[in-house]
């Protein structure tokens, strides 16, 4: 008996990928052809996890604190002023967050189509990581000027705690500027996802948030 095979039909020949995976705002091709206004509908790992990886900096930093306060009360706990550096830091990343922001609301449009030039973002996420570098910077002025005082790791409980602080604190700072520098290279390409550039900003805010914290505990303890 003879088969009969009919041709597929046009809606499920439309439903092929025309992308490979993990092509970001271009996974998916609008009928018009506009590469940068499509939405990422892929599940986001990212996102639960830069939020499991947030909690997990917060806890350690929460340790540390209560180590802090336990150590403080020795006799041996010297006093000291911090380098007035620390607060120009401060706003060097409380700055980068606002221009991470603008960044974002440029990316938005760029992607969305009502926007044709790449070079505006970029500038301002370039803007963002030179802000870092800046506030990076800064808190090896800090600790140069700490040195110039005779203070040392070594010195006494609360400079070693002022080191570890700044120093734990300044590690995932690079950290963030590593995840920027990545999400500036996949926009050149246009294959940024919507979920990477969240979790990088999250992370990125949340070191200003973190960096506010430690500061306030560095002013009410030493």
């Amino acid at each position: 008996m003879a088969t009969t095979l009919h041709e597929p039909l046009k809606a499920d020949r439309d439903r092929s990928p025309r992308s490979g995976s993990g092509a970001g705002w271009r996974s998916l091709v609008p009928s018009e052809g506009n590469l940068r206004a499509t939405s990422d509908h892929s599940p986001a790992p990212s996102g639960t996890g830069i939020w499991v990886g947030l909690a997990a900096i917060g806890m350690s930093f929460a340790a540390l604190t209560s180590a802090l306060l336990v150590r403080q009360g020795s006799t041996d706990w010297q006093h000291f002023a911090l380098p007035r550096i620390l607060y120009f830091n401060t706003v060097l990343l409380l700055a980068s967050s606002v221009t991470l922001e603008v960044a974002r609301r440029r990316i938005a449009l760029f992607m969305g189509g009502r926007s044709s030039q790449v070079a505006v973002p970029l500038g301002w996420l370039l803007a963002t990581m030179a802000l870092g570098l800046f506030f990076v910077a800064g808190q090896y002025a800090a600790w140069l000027q700490l040195r110039s005082q005779g203070l040392y790791l070594p010195t006494n409980p609360s400079s070693s705690f002022f080191y570890l602080f700044t120093a734990v604190h300044l590690l995932h700072v690079l950290g963030g500027l590593g995840g920027l520098l990545s999400v500036t290279r996949k926009l050149k390409r246009l294959t940024l996802r919507r979920s990477t550039l969240d979790a990088t900003s999250r992370y990125w805010h949340f070191m200003g948030i973190l960096w506010m914290y430690l500061l306030f505990i560095l002013w009410t303890r030493f």
